[in-house]
């Protein structure tokens, strides 16, 4: 039987609870993401049901399940969530002054050189805003923008498509070979696997791994592997050693300054592929905090990546570099 329908006016913030909850299927999950309790989660939950006049959800299942109803409300809700949010950016997009809140997601390819630089840059730009800046793999990035737990983020771009997310390519990075400084083995020997020197590799459940793998796969090269990490300075720490081999990028190598006197990199060799790193916001990101961010990592990564290691290695211009 229909609930009795409520007096109250229909509230946003019931709406995007609803949302959250029937994505993540917990009340838990909800009250996590959004900072209030569990009970206040329900409360708005029951008040929604209450002002439709309809069980939305099947309140006697864990997790939480969507009625018939609660199904069809919840599509036609992420759409007008979606033309709201992307209505609220428009409306704010030549107010930088005035924007209170920014979350802003990196990897940690950029946290020591950009990331610091550009926290001064925005804070001085949108003075009124409260800013939180969070560190971590290109796939949880994704994941949280996809989530609305970020409003832009920089990552590697993955292969698959991404939804309602917007993204803006800044950076090529292409793929090269790192091997010991003190090395006698041809270079073709040591990535087709006819030495004895080991491949390090990244973490398999990290983009940038995948990406290599898929084009040693095209390759038809096949290479063992003893130890595999999430982290590239310990990848380069154990090239650096003499424990073996890496396949990397000029801006990883960039950032492990302190083994690079034992280091030697060379272009990865037949056909060259990269990754691209970009900026990805959500479509109610505001345009102005974008193009704001854009142009301020742009400069920055020519001025701290770009320039100084393109002085010290030209081979690699026309590779790595900026994305138009």
């Amino acid at each position: 039987m229909p609930r009795q329908s409520a007096p109250k006016d229909l509230s946003l913030k019931w709406l995007e609870l609803f949302q959250i909850c029937a994505q993540k299927g917990s009340l838990q999950a909800a009250s996590k993401e959004t900072g209030l309790t569990v009970s206040t989660v329900s409360h708005h939950l029951r008040n929604l049901e209450d002002h439709l006049g309809v069980e939305l959800f099947d309140h006697s299942r864990r997790p939480m399940v969507l009625t018939p109803k609660g199904r069809v409300f919840s599509r036609k809700i992420d759409v007008a969530l979606q033309l709201i949010r992307k209505a609220k950016a428009e409306a704010s997009a030549g107010s930088l002054t005035e924007a209170s809140y920014l979350r802003v997601g990196t990897i940690e390819d950029f946290e020591s050189d950009i990331i610091p630089e550009l926290a001064v840059h925005l804070s001085a730009k949108m003075p009124a805003c409260d800013f939180m800046y969070h560190t971590d793999s290109s796939h949880a990035i994704i994941e949280m923008l996809r989530d609305r737990q970020l409003d832009l983020g920089i990552s590697t771009t993955p292969s698959e498509r991404m939804h309602d997310l917007q993204d803006r390519p800044l950076l090529r990075d292409p793929f090269v070979i790192v091997l010991p400084k003190v090395n006698e083995e041809a270079l073709d020997d040591i990535v087709e696997g006819r030495t004895k020197l080991q491949f390090l590799r990244f973490s398999s459940n990290l983009i940038i791994a995948r990406q290599i793998e898929a084009q040693l796969r095209r390759m038809g090269i096949s290479t063992s592997h003893k130890f595999e990490c999430s982290n590239n300075q310990t990848l380069m720490s154990m090239v650096s050693a003499g424990a073996g081999w890496t396949i990397t990028t000029p801006l990883l190598y960039s950032r492990a300054k302190q083994f690079q006197p034992k280091l030697c990199m060379h272009p990865f060799p037949g056909k060259s592929f990269a990754r691209t790193l970009a900026l990805v916001a959500t479509p109610d990101c505001s345009r102005s905090a974008l193009e704001l961010v854009d142009a301020k990592t742009r400069s920055l990564i020519q001025d701290r990546i770009l320039t100084p290691l393109l002085t010290d290695i030209p081979w690699l211009s026309g590779s790595f570099k900026l994305v138009d």
